[in-house]
């Protein structure tokens, strides 16, 4: 297997391996070789992990191109969630008080490089903690009170490492990277209640209220204890054996730490945190629809290196997505040069990478439902009146912001869009989704993979009723099923 480190300045690492190059995070993230190679495990060594830095982007593309990523995107998400760390650290309860025990002061640092500390007393400890975070330099602060607490974990830089240590973290480098295998972290059993987990003053709920007590009556006739958690209710997940999540996803909201956690327990959960993080980033879409021949919308990462060449590729009117655009929130249209610039300057504020997207008119859009690779409803979204999408947030009235919608019958699902869709979601592998769809000239464009689709009463149980909600709670029931039985 190739081995990429995947660093900021490649002449502070003296490491020289067969089968094993030093790149820039810059590189992995823009030349074709590295898109296009197979059999790649990543190490990503970058200065910053923070949300779509570059260090983000180069874990979330690894994975989109089939690479192994040493942290992967749910191991920097993961660091990132104050509630989670403190959660999780709570495993680490015995050893601990254990490593901890002779410390005089009420504060202590832990330094841990590839699971590793320069004083073997620690060796366990950081052994235990890189296991779960698989960053590969971590600062641990522990502060005592009537006992050693977690106070805060962070990934640091090559730059924060002390003079005097980094000649240990380089041998510990180099036996970490001969290594042939990666160790992950384990799921834990659980037990067998269900908590659909919504929020209050949802902006864009992904079931209205019918619809939701439509899950609660249906999932108490299938022998479910069924009850409604709100994201303060992070604390409770562990007394549930499911979990379904029916508030807005984001990778930064509470829903993928309630994903996280739910997986950590061994909760069945739809959705799945790794569905979350691939399908809320437009970048890691629009790789791995690329990757695996999808046909879509002509699409271009942008970045401030390639900037001046992307209206060769889209041409005019430009769609320009944040990556983490959900509801089309964060999707703007350019008609003009001087429009593309302004708004992709603004967008490189938030983000290093942008995706372009050619414009293609339709009146709506398919949304085809798909449950652990089988489709179980199709519908068809029209665009909100006077508008180029189907939501339009800006409206004066609440009735305009969305437009109508219909449903089909599955059969009756062209055969195309039925085709693009499946392949679209078997990407993302076992879960629920919602795969959005054009027809242009009789060719089916896959616009995006959702993977918290609308199930809302009236809409899309309107030709299959019952059986839409039925379907979802059976698959939990299922999987919850396999783990009693394995």
């Amino acid at each position: 297997m190739n081995k990429l480190i995947v660093v900021s300045q490649p002449e502070k690492w003296p490491i020289k391996m067969d089968h094993t190059s030093i790149i820039t995070s810059q590189d992995y993230l823009t030349k074709p070789e590295y898109a296009n190679l197979k059999n790649a495990r990543v190490f990503n060594l970058s200065d910053k992990y923070s949300y779509q830095s570059k260090g983000y982007y180069v874990s979330l593309l690894a994975e989109a191109r089939g690479h192994t990523s040493i942290p992967t995107i749910s191991n920097l998400v993961d660091l990132g969630e104050k509630k989670l760390v403190k959660i999780v650290s709570e495993d680490f309860e015995e050893e601990i008080q254990k490593s901890l025990k002779t410390i005089k002061s009420q504060e202590f640092t832990l330094s841990i490089y590839f699971g590793q500390n320069v004083a073997q007393k620690y060796r366990e400890l950081s052994s235990l903690i890189f296991r779960y975070f698989q960053i590969p330099f971590l600062r641990v602060v522990f502060k005592h009170t009537t006992k050693w607490n977690i106070k805060s974990i962070k990934a640091i830089s090559i730059s924060e490492i002390p003079k005097d240590h980094l000649e240990s973290m380089h041998y510990f480098a180099s036996q970490y990277f001969s290594k042939k295998r990666y160790d992950t972290p384990k799921a834990n059993k659980a037990e067998y209640d269900l908590a659909i987990l919504v929020q209050k003053n949802d902006p864009a709920p992904p079931s209205n209220p019918k619809a939701i007590k439509k899950f609660m009556d249906l999932a108490e006739k299938m022998n479910f204890y069924v009850e409604l958690i709100y994201p303060e209710d992070l604390y409770r997940l562990s007394s549930f054996d499911a979990l379904f999540i029916r508030q807005s996803t984001e990778v930064n909201n509470e829903a993928y730490a309630f994903a996280r956690k739910a997986l950590q327990d061994g909760l069945a959960i739809i959705d799945y945190p790794d569905a979350i993080l691939k399908c809320c980033n437009k970048v890691f879409m629009a790789e791995a629809l690329q990757k695996n021949g999808i046909p879509t919308p002509k699409t271009i990462i942008v970045h401030k290196d390639n900037k001046n060449e992307v209206l060769k590729v889209t041409g005019l009117p430009c769609v320009l997505k944040s990556p983490d655009s959900t509801f089309s929130f964060g999707v703007k249209k350019a008609k003009t040069k001087e429009e593309f610039e302004t708004l992709i300057t603004e967008m490189f504020k938030t983000s290093d990478l942008v995706i372009a997207q050619e414009y293609t008119f339709s009146e709506y859009d398919w949304r085809i439902g798909i449950l652990d690779n089988k489709p179980f409803y199709a519908c068809r979204y029209f665009m909100a009146k006077g508008h180029w999408q189907i939501y339009n947030w800006s409206a004066n009235k609440k009735d305009d912001q969305d437009g109508n919608a219909d449903f089909f019958a599955i059969e009756d699902v062209p055969e195309q869009v039925m085709k693009a869709a499946l392949k679209s979601a078997k990407i993302m592998g076992k879960g629920l989704y919602g795969i959005d769809v054009k027809e242009v000239n009789g060719k089916a464009l896959v616009i995006e993979i959702n993977d918290n689709p609308n199930i809302d009463f009236g809409v899309e149980d309107g030709l299959y009723g019952e059986a839409i909600y039925k379907n979802i709670l059976q698959t939990l029931k299922n999987r919850l099923n396999s783990k009693q039985d394995s």
